[in-house]
């Protein structure tokens, strides 16, 4: 009869498992986002689906590519976020490890024994015993699922996050390149009008020198020049601080990049299209969105998980062991006897019934937060697609700017010309020289500072629309040097191995969605 009565509180209790997950279902919000962009189709923006991920290569040029793929196997931020990926890894095998008997033990011991006297008897005598336990609380209200469901969301959220530092650590690098490349231009024009206005200047020295014109022309373009000379170290400060930072982005100490530098020059050129998709895609593309609603659906599943405590808990605890004991100690080999054999199993329950307060508000704090995912999720598809239009706009506007400042340069150039001409003729006074040259170097400097910021922009439509790491499933997930310092540190079983292909399999159904 006892058998019996335990196989029908375990078929009982196994019937119970099976019921579904107590707490809410997961419903994607919505979020109306305009069918097409304002700002697209001027300047070569084109509403079309992107074909090239790799949107850096667009620039065509091999020193950009280089640096790009260095920092993505050597930067610190971006094998930290490798880290937690495989860090989200352990805990969603920590939560499904808990669906099956939570405690096993193994216990043994050999006890000598001596009762006080005033017990009734004086005899002393060993004690031995060996055996096992084990409780197993069932997953009746769907805890254990709710939270491997919690779990599983925070571990592809993880992947988002990894793919979003991608991004970013990508835009960074394009942009502090351009940085470097803008500084050097900007240095290069300097270092050619101190020339041209060393020539002027020597030409009012001499004429001052020989009567024919006034110090005061001299001294005015001895002012000039050295305000233009003195222009030239903040050039090579920014400069050098913007190879630092792209040597802090690759991993590196500073120095060691001027001779890969010296490659290539200029400002990275711009391509003649540029796909920015539609505004809905910025819902497959952004790994934040796809963080955010991970997030969101991580945060629906502890709800459920707070929602389980109004109901009891089940459990199945059993154990199994060998008892022996008697004076002396000869009696240690009826441990192994068939009279030596113990054992329990039974079911339990426990209900908190009386803290229905306390439960019910802490499932109000759970569906708060749920709540406050929910309202994160669908600012951060606007907040995405004003990122976009404001780097359409600001890329067409400075787009503008730079064609017209190209006119303007062509105009100041010929208008010191004419001025140099003029005063070494006697037609004119010095004035206007020193007019013009100013006026040359100033446009100079605008042009070269529009045309980085059309670069950067770009560069900034880019991060916004999300593009860049569906190449990440090509890379390890962390470098092989953690990889080998953490075999050595801890038994980590295949996840060491699985960190080469895990990202992809996630890149690959993030761009089946």
């Amino acid at each position: 009869m006892t058998l019996r009565r335990t196989a029908l509180y375990l078929l009982l209790l196994g019937q119970l498992i099976s019921c579904a997950p107590v707490g809410p279902e997961f419903v994607k919000p919505g979020v109306d986002l305009p069918p097409d962009w304002s700002e697209a189709n001027n300047n070569g923006l084109e509403p079309v689906a992107v074909t090239q991920p790799e949107w850096w290569r667009v620039f065509a040029d091999p020193v950009l590519d280089k640096l790009v793929e260095t920092a993505w196997e050597q930067n610190n931020s971006l094998e930290i976020a490798g880290l937690r990926v495989l860090e989200a890894r352990a805990q969603l095998g920590i939560a499904q490890g808990n669906q099956y008997p939570q405690s096993q033990l193994a216990a043994g011991s050999s006890t000598y024994v001596s009762p006080a006297g005033n017990f009734g008897g004086s005899s002393n005598f060993w004690q031995h015993g060996i055996g096992a336990s084990t409780s197993w609380e069932l997953d009746f209200w769907g805890r254990f699922q709710r939270g491997i469901e919690s779990a599983d969301a925070a571990y592809l959220a993880s992947l988002a996050d990894r793919d979003q530092a991608l991004i970013l650590l990508t835009a960074q690098v394009v942009s502090t390149y351009t940085a470097i490349r803008i500084n050097e231009e900007q240095l290069r024009i300097a270092q050619e009008n101190v020339i041209l206005q060393q020539r002027s200047y020597d030409i009012a020295s001499v004429l001052f020198r020989n009567g024919s014109d006034s110090e005061l022309d001299m001294q005015q373009a001895q002012t000039l020049l050295l305000s233009t000379q003195a222009s030239i170290p903040s050039y090579e400060i920014a400069l050098k601080q913007a190879i630092n930072a792209m040597n802090t982005l690759l991993g590196d100490p500073p120095g060691g990049l001027e001779d890969l530098l010296a490659g290539s020059s200029g400002i990275p050129v711009l391509p003649k299209t540029i796909e920015v998709g539609m505004p809905a895609d910025l819902l497959r593309r952004r790994p934040d969105v796809r963080q955010a609603e991970l997030a969101a659906l991580a945060q629906n599943a502890r709800v459920g998980l707070a929602e389980t405590d109004l109901y009891p808990s089940f459990s199945l605890t059993g154990s199994i062991g060998l008892v022996a004991g008697g004076a002396g100690g000869s009696d240690f080999g009826n441990l192994f006897s068939s009279d030596a054999l113990t054992f329990s199993i039974g079911p339990s329950f426990i209900w908190p019934f009386l803290n229905y307060g306390r439960i019910r508000n802490s499932i109000r704090v759970q569906d708060a937060r749920l709540q406050q995912a929910l309202v994160n999720y669908r600012e951060t598809v606007i907040q995405a697609a004003r990122e976009a239009e404001d780097s359409m706009a600001a890329f067409n506007g400075t787009q503008k700017q730079s064609t017209i400042l190209v006119d303007t340069v062509v105009s100041a150039r010929r208008s010191n010309e004419l001025s140099t001409l003029r005063y070494r003729e006697g037609f004119s006074d010095y004035q206007r020289v020193l007019d013009a040259q100013q006026s040359l170097f100033t446009q100079q400097q605008r042009l070269v500072s529009s045309q980085g910021n059309t670069i950067l922009s770009l560069v900034g439509l880019y991060r916004a629309l999300g593009g860049g790491w569906e190449r990440a499933g090509s890379k390890p997930l962390i470098s092989a040097q953690s990889r080998e310092q953490m075999q050595q540190r801890a038994n980590w079983g295949n996840l060491l191995e699985e960190a080469a292909t895990i990202d992809q399999q996630q890149a690959v159904e993030a761009e089946s969605r």
